[in-house]
């Protein structure tokens, strides 16, 4: 798959940082594709505080509530974070776009790659919800996938 063009990735994370990505184009794979950009352009720190505060205001501005129930998920985020900094650190000197189409193969693309490091009460639960809560199966190790 040829997806995504430097253009069509800077379009997708402009999108999602103005809140105008439509709720249909908010999928597993752009989440995964606008998380790496972020982790690649400003590191992982600084990537978390962006990404949650953009997932907060996109489900907001999809009428997405974010609370116990729905929206916004801080492990999941936080995780998510961590393994593409793991990931992102295999693509060095790739440009983004470049890390992106290399993440579309990986093993992090499948929805149920959280699993591998998190039970699921654990990962879907409020608390995991709400703020981080360390993986209760395997430390969190983009190569251990």
């Amino acid at each position: 798959m040829a997806w995504p063009t430097t253009e069509e990735l800077d379009s997708l994370v402009a999108r999602f940082r103005d809140s105008t990505l439509p709720k249909d184009k908010w999928t597993h794979v752009a989440h995964l594709a606008v998380g790496t950009w972020h982790v690649h352009q400003h590191g992982p720190e600084q990537a978390l505080e962006l990404l949650r505060n953009g997932i907060t205001r996109l489900n907001e501005a999809h009428g997405t509530v974010n609370d116990d129930k729905g929206g916004y998920h801080e492990t999941i985020t936080r995780a998510y974070v961590l393994l593409l900094s793991d990931f992102v650190g295999t693509c060095a000197g790739l440009p983004a776009a470049d890390c992106v189409q290399a993440l579309l193969v990986s093993p992090l693309i499948a929805k149920t790659a959280l699993f591998r490091f998190y039970s699921e009460p654990t990962l879907l639960s409020v608390s995991a919800r709400r703020g981080w809560v360390e993986p209760d199966v395997a430390p969190l190790r983009f190569l251990a996938l």
